[in-house]
């Protein structure tokens, strides 16, 4: 008995552990590069963040820039992220930009964060359905400034609904220097910490009860 529930145990542990993702590749247009080339590498290796006051929401665990490259990227220009496997969870992709003061690789995050793309459910079925990906593309803004950013994507996966369970971040950020954007925009800003509450809708979901509609937690996409 004791060994059976040592094996249970264990493969208990391999399952969850199994069960965690981590972004861990950039491309720009057709230019693929290697894992965390381009990508801060993180210490945790792919765990989840789930404490909403830590700085590690901005860009995971470890995950400083000091020996992390900046690609250039056009304003306009498409670019993916890749995972290690595919998103494994329920829960929305988000994705994110803070303009550094200088170099994006000096860059902590603490300034401000906009964010540009949603991954939302689909209820148009009538129940919810989850892009649940190995890879999310979008395009840099047109209207942005030139200059040096941290490109963040975060997957929040619910799938232990709060508060008998804790949501989950992962979270990546790659370092990328922007040109040829025209410098109109004028977004809606967040700090993180502090963009993701423990009263959001979209934190405090249950998506196994009722579950027929959806606000993904943030600010609203910026447009051009």
């Amino acid at each position: 008995m004791k060994n059976f529930a040592s094996l249970a145990a264990a493969a208990l542990a391999a399952n969850g552990a199994s069960a965690h993702y981590i972004f861990q590749q950039l491309s720009v247009g057709a230019n693929e590069f290697g894992p965390f080339e381009y990508i801060r590498q993180n210490s945790n290796y792919n765990s989840p963040v789930t404490d909403l006051v830590s700085n590690d929401l901005r860009c995971n665990v470890g995950a400083d820039g000091a020996s992390t490259e900046t690609t250039e990227v056009t304003a306009g220009q498409e670019f993916t992220f890749t995972l290690d496997t595919p998103v494994y969870h329920q829960g929305p992709i988000s994705i994110y930009m803070s303009k550094a003061p200088g170099a994006a690789s000096e860059y902590d995050g603490s300034g401000e964060w906009f964010k540009i793309k949603d991954f939302a459910p689909d209820f148009s079925g009538g129940q919810a359905t989850w892009d649940m990906s190995g890879s999310y593309s979008y395009t840099i803004p047109t209207c942005i400034e030139d200059g040096e950013y941290l490109l963040r994507i975060q997957s929040l996966a619910i799938h232990n609904p709060y508060p008998g369970g804790i949501p989950q971040f992962y979270i990546s950020c790659a370092q990328v220097k922007v040109s040829g954007g025209s410098g109109s925009y004028n977004p809606e800003t967040v700090l993180i910490p502090g963009a993701f509450k423990n009263t959001d809708p979209g934190y405090t979901a249950n998506i196994y009860s009722n579950f027929n509609s959806y606000i993904v937690p943030g600010p609203e996409p910026m447009t051009c």
